[in-house]
């Protein structure tokens, strides 16, 4: 099926995300593709985390299960917010407990010089991925994933995870000119990985940008925001919705929507009806906490419908947890909350 081809297919999701009525709110989770299913564990046994983003089948495998389980109504693309730079051949590995670990830090011009740009011969095994999802979904719309140009940047100026940031705002405030090359190429690196996805079948996009939280409004709009929006803008010449995401960001979830959002993601710790003021004519995304699916059901599902509910007020709501899947989290009890949110009548 091609993707014009799917693009002409139903889908709660696609009209959620463009603003168009809904009879039900469309659900699906951040993490969804593996993390607490036994039978992601299964296929991920012994194959490192990189590996399993490089292998169009496993990529397949993983992205599909969760929509075997839950039937929701996306699937979310399998891979790695740092698997482009892999792929062009940045040094790098993914340490279990860790997380992303760079040999060789960006520290200069000539740093960011010696990153490859991204092409699709760098990534065949994305674009085998997407077609085989999209003969596999149907009707079902696959998410296309990328991971912003500041959450890239940190894992590349500091190695590695960092809670402060501090080499990351060190390199923003005192090599304006550095920070500004190395934005530009991951950011269009990020702009290219979407387009592969894109022009192999997915219908709408995430742009994930985890640590923009740890910014001020202002910082985030003179250095960072700028390269956001040429991500989601490349993305929007595509002719797909755009969602954005970060954690902690409730001071910049106007800022996030500019950036040229479709839909904004709300993380749990903003309610929802303060986020949708926030975006404006926007559309919004979420916000269940992650940890009430440890909750007795019925205070599970009665947070939910408070989501539901204040999600009715925007132009458009995509129900979701607040951040990612937690791994120990009970499969049965996310398939609970995904019939809740299904049967959920809007009329």
């Amino acid at each position: 099926m091609s993707s014009s081809a799917a693009s002409t297919a139903p889908s709660p999701l696609l009209a959620a995300l463009r603003g168009e009525p809904v009879s039900r709110t469309p659900v699906w989770y951040m993490r969804q593709a593996g993390r607490s299913l036994p039978e992601y564990l299964k296929v991920r046994e012994g194959v490192g985390m990189l590996e399993s983003c490089m292998n169009a089948d496993l990529i397949t495998e993983i992205t599909l299960q969760p929509v075997r389980r839950y039937g929701v109504d996306a699937a979310i693309f399998f891979s790695d917010i740092v698997l482009p730079l892999k792929a062009v051949g940045v040094d790098l590995d993914i340490k279990p407990g860790v997380g992303p670990v760079v040999a060789s830090p960006v520290r200069t011009l000539e740093d960011v010089a010696a990153i490859p740009d991204l092409t699709p011969e760098h990534v065949p095994f994305i674009t085998q991925a997407v077609r085989n999802l999209v003969g596999e979904l149907g009707e079902t719309p696959l998410i296309g994933f990328a991971g912003a140009p500041f959450t890239v940047a940190s894992y590349l100026v500091e190695g590695g995870p960092s809670k402060e940031h501090a080499k990351t705002k060190a390199m923003m405030f005192g090599a304006p000119d550095v920070w500004d090359a190395l934005m530009r190429k991951i950011g269009g690196i990020a702009a290219a990985f979407l387009e592969v996805q894109v022009d192999a079948g997915a219908r709408a996009v995430q742009l994930f940008d985890s640590w923009a939280g740890a910014l001020t409004p202002a910082d985030y709009a003179e250095h960072v925001m700028p390269h956001s929006a040429r991500v989601l803008a490349s993305a929007g010449e595509l002719g797909v919705p755009r969602i954005h995401f970060g954690v902690g960001t409730s001071n910049l979830l106007d800022l996030m929507g500019e950036a040229g959002a479709d839909v904004v993601g709300v993380d749990w710790r903003t309610p929802l009806e303060r986020g949708i003021a926030a975006v404006g004519d926007r559309g919004v995304q979420g916000n269940l906490d992650p940890t009430l699916v440890f909750a007795p059901t019925e205070v599970m599902l009665a947070r939910a419908a408070e989501v539901i509910e204040a999600g009715r007020a925007a132009n458009g709501h995509v129900f979701n947890l607040g951040h990612g899947v937690i791994p120990s989290t009970d499969p049965d009890q996310l398939a609970r909350l995904t019939e809740f949110v299904q049967s959920y009548p809007l009329d």
